[in-house]
């Protein structure tokens, strides 16, 4: 019997804010890339894109309707979120984004939600937890390696604890593409680091607790990385199969 979409999981993808163009129009949108989409809708999982659009009220009632929690890239976190001030380096923020985004992800880490945490979506979780991030990864490790002067990807090569995720999926090594000027510094109380790159940078984190937390620096959306996704989404169905029988309390 064929699937119907009402009993696929449903994971919210949360938007980059910015100014894009498209068929001659200029104007500030929500966007993400179709990559995150399209490696969701492969792993059998029902894509929704989740724009700013509150705080903690409008979160609950977003997700409560969702089995799973995708946080893309973007701009950088407000410092003052994790005890550090603004320096030279950093860009842009969006702090609409860090309100959404921060209640959006206690709601599902406290509803047994699936959570995979991209770029700026690992970083966003391990400031949830109390952790710090390093301002600007180049004055620590001394070169651009994570972040070309243009806007294309690098391969970094992950050393992965083959005992936890991602490390279960991929292997004790993993070349995946990257782009990033900020890094976990201080790990969060109850996150662990689970990869890293030649030069010591944590790549991967974990919360050992959840049904399925996972940080990851790098883009694994980009190929895709199909383990990775297909791991996350059969989470989320996990989740939606418990609530369907009453198994979870929807948050």
């Amino acid at each position: 019997m064929k699937e119907s979409t009402i009993d696929k999981p449903t994971v919210g993808i949360t938007t980059y804010q910015e100014d894009a163009s498209w068929r001659g129009w200029h104007r500030h949108a929500s966007l993400v890339p179709t990559d995150f989409v399209a490696a969701v809708t492969a792993a059998g999982g029902v894509p929704v894109l989740l724009p700013p659009s509150g705080a903690e009220p409008e979160a609950a009632s977003v997700m409560a309707g969702l089995d799973g929690l995708l946080l893309v890239g973007g701009a950088d976190i407000d410092p003052a979120r994790y005890r550090a001030e603004p320096g030279p380096w950093t860009g842009v923020l969006a702090p609409e984004r860090d309100v959404w985004e921060s209640a959006l992800l206690r709601l599902a880490l406290e509803g047994d939600r699936a959570v995979l945490g991209v770029c700026r979506g690992m970083q966003l979780m391990n400031v949830l937890y109390g952790g710090t991030l390093l301002a600007h990864l180049p004055d620590r490790v001394g070169n651009d390696d994570h972040m070309p002067s243009e806007p294309v990807f690098s391969s970094t090569r992950l050393t992965l604890r083959p005992d936890a995720l991602p490390g279960t999926l991929l292997g004790a090594e993993y070349d995946l593409p990257c782009f990033h000027h900020q890094a976990v510094d201080t790990l969060g109380a109850g996150v662990v680091a689970t990869g890293w790159s030649a030069d010591g940078v944590v790549e991967t984190l974990t919360v050992p607790d959840a049904r399925f937390a996972l940080g990851i620096q790098g883009h694994p959306e980009v190929g895709p990385c199909r383990p990775v996704f297909g791991a996350f989404v059969a989470a989320a169905a996990a989740h939606r199969f418990a609530r369907d029988r009453g198994g979870v309390t929807a948050v």
